[in-house]
C-alpha cells in the first residue's frame, strides 16, 4: 500500500512480489494466478467504482443508496487490504524464517510462546464458519497483539486492529490443491510465513514504540 493518500477511484492491484509457480508445492501456480488476478483485481475494481459512485452521489446530495454504497467499499476496501497484506505474507517453501524478535516478545507475553499461538491461530483459521479470515492484528487501544477470527471481512472485526498477518481461507485460496481439506491447507501455510514481513508491519504499526521489546 502507498504511503499517500489515494484519490477516489485510483486503486490498483499491487504486483505479486514473486512469480506466480513461488509457493509451490504448497499452493500451485494456477491458484495463485487466478487468486491474484481475479479474485483480488475484482475487489479493486469494484472498490473503485464504488468510491466514484459515493463521489457522484456527494455531489448530487443523493443519499439514496448510502447504505449499499457503504457496504460495498467496507467489503471491497476489506478485501483488498487483506490480500494485499496475505500475497506479502507469504514467500517460497521454508524460507520465511522465524518470527522477528519484536514479533517474538509479544507473542511470548500474550499467547505464552510461538507454538501456542500458531495452535490457536491454526484453530481460528481451521474453525472459520464459511469463508474468511484468521488474522493476527496489532490493536493499538490494548497495546498488544490480537488474534481474531474473520468471516465476514466487512464487519467482523476488532475495531482499530492493524492486520500483520493473515491467512486466507476462502475457498479459492486452496481448493484446486487441497478441496476441502482446509485444515491441510493451513498446516502446510505455515512454511510459507514470512516472518520478516510480519515484523516489518509490527514496527510500521506502533511505529517502532515497543515496551516489552526495549
Amino acid at each position: 500500500m502507498s504511503g499517500k493518500p489515494i484519490p477516489a477511484g485510483e486503486h490498483t492491484l499491487p504486483a505479486l512480489p514473486y512469480p506466480y509457480d513461488a509457493l509451490e508445492p504448497v499452493i500451485d501456480a494456477k491458484t495463485v494466478e487466478i487468486h491474484h488476478d481475479k479474485h483480488h483485481k475484482k475487489y479493486v475494481d469494484e472498490l473503485n467504482n464504488t468510491e466514484l459512485a459515493l463521489v457522484k452521489a456527494r455531489g448530487q446530495k443523493d443519499w439514496s443508496r448510502i447504505t449499499c454504497l457503504e457496504n460495498d467499499l467496507a467489503f471491497n476496501g476489506s478485501g483488498h487490504i487483506l490480500h494485499s497484506v496475505y500475497w506479502t505474507n507469504m514467500t517460497r517453501p521454508g524460507t520465511g524464517g522465524a518470527p522477528g524478535k519484536h514479533t517474538q516478545s509479544y507473542l511470548d507475553w500474550y499467547f505464552g510462546g510461538v507454538e501456542t499461538f500458531m495452535a490457536q491461530f491454526t484453530a481460528t483459521a481451521t474453525k472459520v464458519q464459511g469463508s474468511g479470515w484468521a488474522i493476527l492484528g496489532y490493536n493499538p487501544a490494548f497495546c498488544r497483539l490480537e488474534l481474531t477470527q474473520c468471516e465476514k471481512h466487512q464487519d467482523c472485526t476488532l475495531q482499530g486492529t492493524i492486520p500483520l498477518l493473515v491467512c486466507d481461507v476462502w475457498e479459492h485460496a486452496y481448493y484446486l490443491n487441497y478441496q476441502n481439506d482446509r485444515a491441510g491447507y493451513i498446516s502446510r501455510w505455515w512454511t510459507l510465513v514470512n516472518w520478516a514481513d510480519v515484523e516489518n508491519r509490527f514496527l510500521q504499526a506502533t511505529h517502532g514504540k515497543l515496551p516489552l521489546s526495549q
